[in-house]
């Protein structure tokens, strides 16, 4: 109701637009609370609750844990009401199956003391609750209470104590009353009236005689067991933490007409916490004297009760005594408790997307229809990341901006409230306000991260951060603790608070971030190199070195060589608009791998032009210079244009840097393509493993239709890849054999082609998977549909811009019409790889398809193979009458 009365008060024409509390979701919470309180309620109908047995398990609580703004409270008031009234209770949440009386009791912890001295507020709020509930005394209770506050408060009329103390309410008039009636009661048992109007304190006394004489009336009106202990106590806030063991018995004395139980609502329990935990320990009392009642908790922090670690200083600690409040071996994020499963303890997490959508429509209404626009509703939830305190103070935004007389627009919305980061950090310590801004420079931390971020020698204090709801945990990630994302967009946008960083602070604290980073990694590839650490590190490091102008780039120039060594090419940032040209060198490192990688997804050519871009700005490190150049070759290679690409690998071979042998790989690569295999053989000697020696082996034999040597070749070459574990060099292989095989043995080549598929998944090789396919169409060759395969095979290939695997389907077609003997298809084919090879590159092609199909080349051919021509020209054409009897076999 306090935002409808802020939104009312907001505008001069409040009839101009109607102001509805939204309440969204919560459904599955409902549900949860409804299930335990039924569960409570037939135990208090079958008896099995003894309210005098102080060593059973207490399953008479649930909890909501969250992040600030998520919507506890909300959801407490919703089930206050929800319990009160069933016209109050939202439609999605459905009808309760019980039908016993309930009375929901809800207090607001927020303005607790630490002393612990406003549990004398509790207690009161749930007396006064039933004094109108009741209508009666609670006898045994009520006589501790009287004698408790005259000695505590002596000469203070409790009616008083209620209106100056902000308790006064529907029934605050009748608690003295209520309580004098119940002084009567005991007098009247004990046979004394003449002590109704006495001090309290002598009445406890006669009270107690009789009790412990065992007087009959005495014990029927106050005769829970510990009665007498607790009214010869010392009555102070010690004892008055004990006395609501007398109020539960009352309640369980009530005759059946009357009896109810309570529901005490407890929110903002967060508020409650102190040095010594002595208010917390005050309430667990309330909560387990009083099994008959249900207490539904909220706050920000998980309910540690069941913690073994919290034994001395709460009464009762351990999941014996509090079984549903035990922490699930995970986070109890993932997966949330079910209903049914005895878990009384649930975070509450983020509304979504629909939610928010939802009640942003519904929130302010003007002629029936949703008064904030459709693209503002878009823009307040994609910022808001579910949490509905964004929501709220979005929508108070959009009222403030109407009141200027301007028209709201998406982009006023593009922003973080520092209402929120108040929230946040309201409970938090100057040093965890330290750990908790240092870690939202990183995506996702582990406590080592954390700690070595923050600047910290310990991690305790990072364990206790990650405790807090504001920090969502994932056990099965790499590092499994991320903060709430529009949290930390709050903490990262933060200009108002107090201890707010300067640019400075925040550049120390990335830069031990990103030395952190390299620690790990570092010190993991020592052991086991992990491909799935590298790329994260490299993740997080290339975006702190980029966003905050880190000069010291270090491990990240050796990460990125790993990265690039393997071929597996996983994004390392999200697509982004172009923001104009690198000026840092972080800037220009995160510019080449980000191009370097997506080239799998853009078309070659921009590939080319970004790696320009990068070399032209000067200010990459040397080492990585070498790499923007060789793989700016590669793209030339790509785009058939194999004069530039020569110019870069030779730069690159001439530089004798790390990547020299792959530039010498690169180079004997494009003497096959010009049709040198002699200098390409010569060249594989030199090469090893890091210059894929088989590989390029492997190329020169199955382009001379030696099929046994070229398989035997790729083989080596995959089982090598194996050994140094490189992913993307196996399935490079895989693909090669799988083409190899092909020509000759389309079933084996089925197999094989299968392989390669499941070693490609997840890679992201465009060209690769690409060729696979066409590798398909060979093995497929003769068959019906091959040509159509074809020409749509061909739409991928040039939007990809990879237009030298259209010279590989012009190849597999050549193949297919030859088997077939389509003389006039053939010829086409072959006149479509002489224009595609019309530069040279790839001319052997048109050779290949020349020999396939029987028919003589039209002049001198300029390719030198390792053999003689007639030796080549046999071989292939040898491929093709294979493949005519086998598919006559197969008919």
């Amino acid at each position: 109701m306090a935002d409808n009365l802020r939104a009312l008060f907001s505008s001069n024409d409040p009839s101009a637009f109607d102001v509805a509390e939204a309440f969204t979701d919560r459904n599955s919470q409902w549900v949860l609370v409804a299930a335990a309180l039924e569960e409570h309620l037939r135990r208090v109908a079958g008896g099995s609750i003894d309210v005098e047995d102080l060593e059973a398990p207490r399953t008479n609580v649930i909890v909501f844990h969250g992040v600030g703004g998520v919507g506890k409270s909300t959801l407490l008031r919703k089930l206050e009401a929800a319990l009160t009234a069933a016209e109050h209770r939202p439609e999605q949440w459905g009808a309760p199956t019980w039908t016993e009386r309930v009375l929901p009791i809800r207090i607001d912890l927020s303005r607790a003391a630490s002393t612990g001295s406003d549990f004398e507020r509790v207690i009161l709020t749930i007396r006064l609750a039933l004094a109108g509930a009741l209508d009666r005394t609670v006898p045994s209770f009520d006589v501790a209470l009287r004698h408790y506050w005259e000695h505590v408060h002596p000469g203070e009329p409790l009616d008083e104590y209620i209106r100056r103390s902000g308790l006064v309410g529907r029934f605050s008039n009748l608690l003295p009353g209520q309580l004098q009636a119940g002084v009567g009661e005991v007098a009247a048992a004990l046979a004394l009236p003449g002590l109704v109007g006495s001090a309290a304190g002598q009445l406890t006394t006669a009270l107690v005689s009789a009790l412990r004489e065992r007087q009959e009336r005495a014990r029927a009106l106050a005769g829970a067991t510990r009665t007498a202990a607790l009214l010869e106590a010392t009555p102070d806030l010690e004892a008055l933490s004990y006395y609501p063991h007398l109020l539960a018995w009352d309640l369980n004395q009530l005759p059946a007409k009357k009896r109810l139980t309570p529901v005490v609502l407890l929110d903002t329990f967060e508020d409650t916490a102190d040095r010594h935990r002595d208010f917390e320990r005050l309430l667990q009392r309330l909560v387990w004297l009083m099994p008959n009642v249900f207490f539904v908790i909220g706050g920000r922090s998980r309910l540690q009760w069941a913690d073994p670690a919290l034994h001395g200083q709460l009464d009762w600690t351990g999941p014996a005594a509090w079984p549903g409040l035990a922490a699930a071996p995970s986070s109890l994020s993932v997966p949330q408790p079910r209903p049914g499963s005895g878990a009384r303890q649930f975070l509450i997490g983020d509304l979504s997307p629909e939610d928010c959508e939802a009640h942003l429509a519904r929130r302010l209404v003007q002629d029936g229809q949703p008064l904030i626009g459709a693209d503002i509703r878009a823009a307040i939830t994609a910022r808001s990341h579910g949490l509905p305190l964004h929501l709220d103070l979005a929508v108070s935004r959009f009222l403030e901006i109407r009141r200027t007389g301007r028209t709201p627009t998406a982009a006023d919305f593009d922003c973080t409230f520092p209402a929120l980061l108040a929230r946040t950090l309201s409970d938090l310590t100057l040093e965890e306000r330290h750990l908790l801004r240092s870690v939202s420079l990183l995506d996702a931390f582990d406590l080592e991260l954390a700690t070595r971020t923050a600047g910290l020698a310990q991690q305790a204090m990072a364990r206790r951060l990650v405790e807090r709801p504001l920090v969502t945990e994932d056990p099965y990630a790499l590092w499994p603790y991320h903060l709430h994302r529009a949290i930390r967009s709050a903490v990262r946008d933060d200009e108002h608070s107090d201890d707010r960083w300067t640019p400075a602070d925040w550049h120390q604290a990335a830069t031990r971030a990103l030395a952190a980073l390299g620690d790990q990694w570092t010190k993991a590839a020592a052991l086991a190199p992990s491909r799935m650490l590298l790329v994260a590190c490299l993740r997080q490091g290339l975006r702190l070195a980029r966003d905050h102008h880190l000069s010291g780039l270090g491990w990240l120039i050796e990460a990125a060589f790993v990265y690039t060594d393997d071929s597996v090419w996983e994004p390392l940032t999200p697509p982004t608009a172009d923001t104009g040209a690198p000026d840092t060198p972080a800037d220009a490192v995160a510019e080449l791998l980000t191009a370097i990688a997506r080239r799998q997804r853009e078309h070659r050519q921009r590939t080319a032009d970004r790696l320009t871009a990068v070399l032209d700005t000067g200010l990459l490190p040397a080492e990585l210079t070498e790499m923007a150049l060789y793989y700016r070759a590669k793209a030339h290679k790509d785009l058939s244009q194999n004069d530039a690409a020569r110019t870069g690998m030779q730069q690159v071979a001439d530089a004798e840097g790390r990547l020299a042998v792959k530039a010498r790989r690169a180079l004997a690569n494009l003497a096959r393509l010009a049709g040198d295999f002699p200098t390409a053989l010569a060249a594989v000697p030199t090469l090893g493993w890091k210059g894929r020696h088989h590989r390029v082996l492997g190329d020169i034999h199955w382009s001379h239709a030696d099929t046994a040597a070229a398989v035997a070749a790729f083989e080596a070459g995959r089982a090598e890849a194996e050994q140094h574990g490189a992913a993307g060099e196996r399935a490079m292989m895989q693909v090669r054999l799988a083409l190899a095989v092909s020509f000759a043995d389309p079933d084996r080549a089925a197999d094989e082609l299968a392989l390669a598929h499941q070693l490609l998944d997840g890679l992201d090789q465009r060209s690769n998977t690409l060729l696979a396919q066409v590798v398909a169409l060979i093995k497929d060759a003769g068959t019906g549909g091959v040509t159509a395969r074809a020409e749509s095979l061909g739409t991928d290939i040039e939007a990809a811009g990879l237009p030298f695997l259209h010279r590989f389907v012009e190849l597999a077609l050549a193949f297919h019409h030859a088997v077939r003997g389509e003389d006039q298809d053939l010829a086409a084919t072959i006149g479509r790889l002489r224009a595609l090879t019309a530069t040279g590159d790839f001319a052997y092609f048109t050779d290949i398809a020349h020999f396939m199909g029987g028919v003589p080349l039209p002049e001198p051919s300029t390719t030198r193979w390792t053999k003689s021509e007639d030796d080549v020209r046999s071989a292939w054409r040898g491929l093709v009458q294979a493949r005519q009897e086998h598919l006559l076999s197969g008919d």
